[in-house]
């Protein structure tokens, strides 16, 4: 969608000066701030210090049968290993190191080891997972995540900023600024609950069910300590506010392809939906895609439910 086709910015009939709906020279727009955030928390972790992290389940000692351990614990031991791995298409090796840390039961007793990963120093505070929120209570996790982009992926932060710097502002204008910051958050901790609730939901149906219950489609299998991290969920509400507020507006597909607009953000959604009754690579994304365009395709239609969100800061401004 061109500038010159967005409906926010044309100018109303018989007014003059600049188009309606343009930032203020006073100030920069809920929007703006939102993408500013994220490529500048994006651009920070590059030079912050990594962390080591737990990643994936622990590994048990021999005769300790990790069902009967009600509240696993990371010890203070920490045992540090080389191993040389062949790379791909070369006869060369790289040495790549293994960290573990020791688990202990809830008297302190060794029971085994947890493999470490590195990760950036913010993502590895404020990354959500379903772990982080069934043993952890971290529940301002379900906000943070949402400024969190993957470094290895760089189409990961450049698409999400796309879809906020060109479908954001027309929610915003319709909404207001303060309903408008409500809205993406909500949309946001609307995706990371849905992650929670079908990864939860399939890793109880394993354990009551067997392995066989791993098919089932639709359901997250994957481990709980699996990092959820990124603004698609909140892209995914807004795209799906913008679809109803302006359904026959013509967007380009990759600045090519013409469609509706509508047609665009069910299009996503139904790939979301494939992506996770087959289980695809990104399923855990995708069902956090779902969880934002469920409460984006909500709200924009029930905008008094945002009021109160931020009743600290006063009334919420009118649409």
């Amino acid at each position: 969608m061109g500038l010159a086709d967005r409906p926010y910015l044309r100018s109303t009939p018989g007014s003059s000066g600049p188009p309606r709906g343009l930032p203020r020279l006073r100030g920069i727009s809920v929007n703006s701030w939102l993408i500013i955030i994220c490529v500048s928390v994006f651009v920070l972790d590059v030079f912050l210090p990594l962390r080591w992290v737990p990643a994936g389940r622990w590994v048990p000692y021999p005769n300790v049968d990790p069902s009967q351990i009600a509240r696993p614990r990371l010890g203070e031991r920490v045992v540090e290993s080389t191993q040389d791995v062949k790379i791909p298409g070369t006869n060369r090796f790289q040495t790549h190191v293994i960290r573990q840390r020791e688990v202990t039961d809830a008297s302190g007793n060794p029971i085994g080891m947890a493999l470490l990963k590195p990760m950036h120093f913010l993502e590895s505070w404020f990354y959500f997972s379903t772990d982080s929120m069934i043993h952890g209570w971290n529940w301002w996790r379900v906000i943070t995540f949402q400024f969190l982009h993957d470094h290895s992926i760089f189409v990961h932060l450049l698409f999400n900023m796309m879809g906020l710097w060109f479908f954001g502002p027309l929610v915003e204008q319709h909404l207001g600024g303060k309903r408008y910051l409500a809205f993406y958050l909500l949309c946001g901790i609307c995706g990371a609950l849905m992650y929670l609730l079908l990864n939860v939901l399939g890793m109880v149906g394993v354990q009551l069910f067997g392995p066989e219950f791993a098919r089932m489609p639709f359901l997250l299998f994957n481990d709980m300590n699996t990092p959820l991290i990124g603004a698609s969920a909140g892209v995914f509400g807004v795209l799906m506010a913008g679809a109803y507020l302006a359904p026959r507006e013509t967007v380009l597909l990759f600045f090519i392809i013409p469609m509706r607009f509508a047609v665009l953000a069910y299009v996503l959604v139904g790939l979301s939906l494939f992506s996770l009754a087959f289980s695809l690579r990104n399923a855990g994304g995708e069902a956090a895609h779902l969880g934002g365009a469920i409460a984006g395709f909500y709200f924009i239609r029930r905008p008094h439910h945002l009021h109160g969100f931020f009743d600290i800061l006063g009334r919420v401004d009118p649409t």
